[in-house]
C-alpha cells in the first residue's frame, strides 16, 4: 500500500526546472501557485481562500518531509484541521457575526496573554523535540515559524486583524530559512506572501476601522469619551 501510495507521488518529486543551480519540483510549483492564490484570496475575504489553502497544504507535507522540515511538514496538518474550522467559521458568521458574515475584529488583551505565552512555549518544546528527535539542521528556526504559524492562523480563522502582523512576522523568517534549505521558490512565494499580508492587513484595518466609525467603538471612540 505504501509502495502505491509512493509510485503515485513519485511524479510530483520530479524537477520540472532548475532554478539558482537547484532542481524545483512539481511538488514546490504547485506549492507555490496554490499558496500565492490562498493569501490573495485570504486579503479579499473569500471563502475560497479555505478549499485552495488545503490543497496547498498537501503540497508543502512532501515538500518539507523532503527538505528535513519536519515541524513545518507536520504544521500542515494542523493547518488543515484549523482550515476546516476556518471554513466553517467564515461559513456560519460565528457568535459576532453581523447579517450572516463574520466581521473582521481586534484581538483581545485577554487572548493575547494566552496567545502570546502558548506560542513561547511551543517554539521552546518543539525546538527540544526537533534537536533530539530527528535530524534537522534548524530546529529552532522551524519551530518558531511553525509556532508563529499556528497563532496567525487562529488568529484568521477568527478574522483577527493583528493575524497579519503574526504572518508578516513568520515570513520574515520563512525567506531566509526557505533559502538556506534550497527551497528559493518557496521563499520567493514567501517574499510575496508578505507582500500580500500588507495589503491584507490594510484592507482588514479599513473595513475594521469603517465599522467602528459606525458603531462609534474602537481606539478612536474610547480615547474621545474619555
Amino acid at each position: 500500500m505504501n509502495d502505491t501510495v509512493a509510485d503515485l507521488l513519485a511524479p510530483l518529486q520530479q524537477p520540472l526546472f532548475t532554478l539558482l543551480d537547484t532542481p524545483v519540483s512539481w511538488t514546490e510549483v504547485l506549492g507555490f501557485g496554490s499558496g500565492a492564490l490562498c493569501v490573495w484570496l485570504v486579503a479579499r475575504q473569500h471563502i475560497a481562500n479555505w478549499p485552495i489553502g488545503i490543497a496547498n497544504n498537501l503540497f508543502f507535507i512532501l515538500l518539507f518531509t523532503g527538505a528535513g522540515l519536519y515541524a513545518d511538514a507536520g504544521l500542515q496538518i494542523v493547518y488543515i484541521a484549523l482550515a476546516v474550522y476556518g471554513w466553517w467559521s467564515w461559513v456560519t458568521g460565528g457568535p459576532a457575526a453581523a447579517g450572516g458574515r463574520l466581521p473582521v475584529t481586534r484581538t483581545t488583551a485577554r487572548t493575547w496573554w494566552v496567545l502570546l505565552p502558548a506560542t513561547a512555549a511551543a517554539t521552546a518544546a518543539l525546538t527540544l523535540l526537533l534537536d533530539r528527535a530527528t535530524d534537522s539542521t534548524v530546529p529552532f528556526w522551524d519551530a518558531l515559524t511553525t509556532a508563529l504559524s499556528l497563532a496567525a492562523t487562529y488568529g484568521q480563522c477568527r478574522k483577527k486583524v493583528e493575524s497579519w502582523y503574526l504572518w508578516i512576522a513568520a515570513d520574515v523568517v520563512y525567506v531566509p530559512l526557505y533559502a538556506h534549505k534550497g527551497l528559493y521558490l518557496t521563499a520567493l512565494l514567501y517574499l510575496g506572501f508578505m507582500a500580500l499580508c500588507v495589503v491584507g492587513l490594510l484592507g482588514w484595518r479599513r473595513e475594521l476601522a469603517g465599522r467602528e466609525a459606525r458603531e462609534g467603538t474602537g481606539p478612536a471612540a474610547v480615547e474621545a469619551v474619555a
